[in-house]
């Protein structure tokens, strides 16, 4: 399977909130940082517990925004929402084997335009 299909297959996996199944996309030692918290989960059985456990107002919805893919490298870019919370993460993928075997995920912050850039910027 290529990288871009694995990743997508992972996403799609994410949607059904069955992380257990999710972490069938990744490989059984994958190491998943995040480095704005100075994280690191190793291993498929962390990642699927991490995200059982992670509170949540109800069902996770993924949208998949936009994929890059160059050879093993795939970044996507996903808007995640519990109803209540709506988050944008960028994921860096590695994959080998038709695995994920490496994540780096960034999660930023929204925070509002500054007025002195109001000039030369529109807001969206």
């Amino acid at each position: 399977m290529e990288p871009r299909a694995t990743v997508l297959a992972y996403w799609e996996a994410m949607r059904t909130n069955d992380f257990a199944a999710a972490a069938r996309w990744l490989a059984e030692d994958v190491v998943i940082d995040w480095p704005q918290s100075r994280e690191r989960i190793r291993g498929r059985i962390n990642f699927a517990a991490l995200n059982d456990a992670y509170p949540a107002s109800g069902r996770w919805r993924f949208t998949l925004n936009r994929i890059v893919a160059d050879g093993a490298e795939v970044v996507t870019d996903v808007t995640v929402t519990d109803g209540t919370l709506i988050a944008r993460a960028l994921t860096f993928h590695r994959v080998a084997d038709g695995l994920i075997t490496q994540q780096t995920e960034y999660w930023p912050d929204d925070y509002p335009a500054p007025d002195w850039r109001r000039s030369w910027v529109e807001t969206y």
